[in-house]
């Protein structure tokens, strides 16, 4: 797919990120991560995620120029992150990206967060040394999962978005943060915990599955699974070995993945849907992938996972959205918003007006 040059921006959490994509084809993108900033912390602190923003934003923008060979007058418009996240770090993004503009003339689109991991499972690049051609928009069921959001979602087209369910409590990857901290495994607590698990038994504690019963309800909970880990250690004392921790954390993670791959598998044969994206930050998970996987055969499914470097929050799949936005002749338009849900009517997801 070919299509508009795009510079785009991405500072909706801890990650700095821009990009330059001709479409869905990424020709560079670059991300200054924050998490030794706020290991310390255990999680994310909004303040100091803002101030190094604002002294990264800058360098990371002029990184992604040059590394695409481009120049502000070869970029034909502007997409930047307009929520949801935190407000202080959207707001270094979408200042940057409205200066630009200002100075250049080029349009500018704001993003939603989640419409970019959409749009990510589309992207072309180079994986292996072989260049991968950008697949077109296709009708599909989207499973968003990450630190902050875990959504099923019906997609029709570009722009064209029903959330099926989303979840009541914690999101996936929040959970992966909470029991990781709770164990004492640092943060971000999703890769130690998936690291882990690998050396566990998925079978040695039987945590709850929330919320499968009803097989038309494709909404999620993960604060119970966090709380039978919390329950686990009150009763059994914290890990004494390493096979006791891996076993946890295979347990732990074998129920996150057994609820993700049910609910997304029943939203595909409620809706007739042969194609399944996975995307967000937890769909670097190897256990969640090569379940995913056995899924997709056992069902027929067509299964697409972006490649590991635009799963978690980058400005490449901003651009691609952006560029979408521009083919599908929506207008420039940045509002800044902070809610979750892909489908708040506050959000011109088709770039109409309100």
């Amino acid at each position: 797919m070919s299509g508009p040059r795009i510079l785009a921006i991405e500072s909706s959490c801890d990650e700095t990120a821009a990009a330059v994509v001709r479409g869905f084809e990424v020709e560079s993108s670059v991300v200054a991560s924050q998490v030794e900033v706020h290991a310390r912390f255990g999680g994310v602190v909004p303040e100091l995620a803002s101030r190094h923003h604002l002294g990264a934003v800058v360098p990371v923008v002029r990184g992604a120029l040059r590394i695409a060979g481009a120049d502000l007058s070869s970029i034909d418009a502007l997409g930047v992150t307009a929520g949801p996240g935190l407000v202080g770090a959207l707001l270094v993004g979408v200042q940057m990206a409205r200066g630009l503009a200002a100075v250049t003339g080029l349009p500018l689109f704001g993003v939603h967060h989640m419409e970019g991991h959409i749009a990510s499972a589309f992207l072309g690049d180079t994986v292996d040394g072989v260049r991968r051609a950008p697949e077109p928009f296709a009708p599909h069921v989207a499973l968003l999962v990450s630190g902050g959001h875990t959504e099923l979602v019906r997609v029709d087209g570009f722009g064209q978005y029903e959330i099926l369910g989303a979840t009541r409590d914690d999101a996936a990857g929040e959970a992966y943060d909470k029991v990781a901290k709770l164990l004492g495994l640092g943060y971000p607590g999703g890769p130690v915990i998936d690291r882990l698990a690998a050396e566990g038994n998925p079978d040695a504690i039987a945590f709850p599955r929330a919320m499968l019963t009803k097989k038309h309800n494709f909404e999620f909970s993960f604060s119970g699974l966090k709380t039978a880990v919390l329950v686990h250690t009150e009763r059994n004392g914290m890990p004494r070995s390493r096979v006791e921790l891996a076993d946890i954390c295979a347990s732990f993670q074998a129920a996150v993945v057994d609820v993700l791959t049910r609910k997304a598998r029943r939203a595909c044969r409620a809706l007739g849907v042969s194609r399944l994206h996975v995307v967000g930050g937890v769909s670097a998970n190897r256990g969640l992938r090569a379940r995913l996987e056995q899924v997709a055969i056992r069902d027929g499914l067509t299964l697409r996972v972006p490649p590991l470097r635009y799963c978690g929050d980058n400005a490449a799949m901003i651009g691609a959205a952006a560029a979408a936005r521009m083919l599908a002749g929506a207008p420039p338009v940045v509002e800044l918003h902070t809610s979750r849900a892909i489908d708040d009517p506050r959000i011109r997801l088709t770039g109409e007006s309100s």
